[in-house]
């Protein structure tokens, strides 16, 4: 009896680490390094999958959560339609959201659990939030709080969809939902700028949400 009073513990903790779900959800644990210039859409997914595959996980397709304004051609990007349909867990199993309308508060706010200690990166780390040094809460989104574009300009709200470090501004999101009058995730305020010192210095770091799909 004693022998299956010990043993139960251990069995319960390898059945928990056996359904614990695979991370699909993160925050870089590092910017493109060029502000908000990370190669356009494209070059901000290539950045969530190098990152991914860096931690071993490689069988999962990665999308950034930015939006991008229509233009030349090219249509409206909304960061809700890029990242498909949920659920998504965090690196230590936490579910974040289990849909795209939980995930955005469609029809009840608050259904997400991105906060601080939720929201980690592909290590499985936590992000500096407010109150620590340097603070990196604001991630860039370019969205508003449903997770669509901005009204505006490409330049005026993504940073010219993600291409330039040297003109305009962009939505960011608070990933410790702590700061200021508005702690939404995805859309807390407008960046100083787009350059990497802008972004550094309102509590950021060129950070992005990245979604497996």
């Amino acid at each position: 009896a004693a022998t299956a009073l010990l043993a139960a513990p251990a069995a319960l903790e390898a059945q928990q680490q056996q359904s614990q779900q695979p991370m699909s959800f993160f925050v870089t644990s590092v910017g493109r390094g060029d502000g908000a210039n990370l190669g356009g859409l494209t070059g901000a997914d290539a950045h969530c999958e190098a990152l991914a595959r860096a931690t071993g996980v490689t069988n999962r397709q990665w999308r950034a959560y930015l939006s991008a304004q229509g233009g030349g051609g090219q249509p409206q990007v909304h960061a809700r339609d890029r990242i498909g349909a949920g659920p998504w867990y965090a690196a230590h199993g936490q579910i974040l959201a289990a849909s795209v309308a939980d995930l955005h508060g469609d029809f009840q706010r608050d259904r997400n659990q991105i906060n601080k200690r939720n929201a980690l990166n592909e290590k499985g780390e936590m992000v500096n939030g407010r109150g620590d040094s340097p603070n990196q809460h604001d991630i860039l989104t370019g969205s508003d709080s449903h997770g669509r574009a901005l009204i505006g300009t490409a330049e005026n709200t993504t940073c010219n969809n993600w291409t330039s470090n040297s003109a305009g501004s962009t939505m960011v999101g608070h990933h410790d939902r702590s700061g200021g009058g508005n702690s939404s995730w995805n859309a807390a305020h407008m960046s100083r700028g787009c350059s990497q010192q802008d972004l550094v210095g309102t509590g950021g770091a060129g950070l992005f949400y990245c979604f497996a799909i």
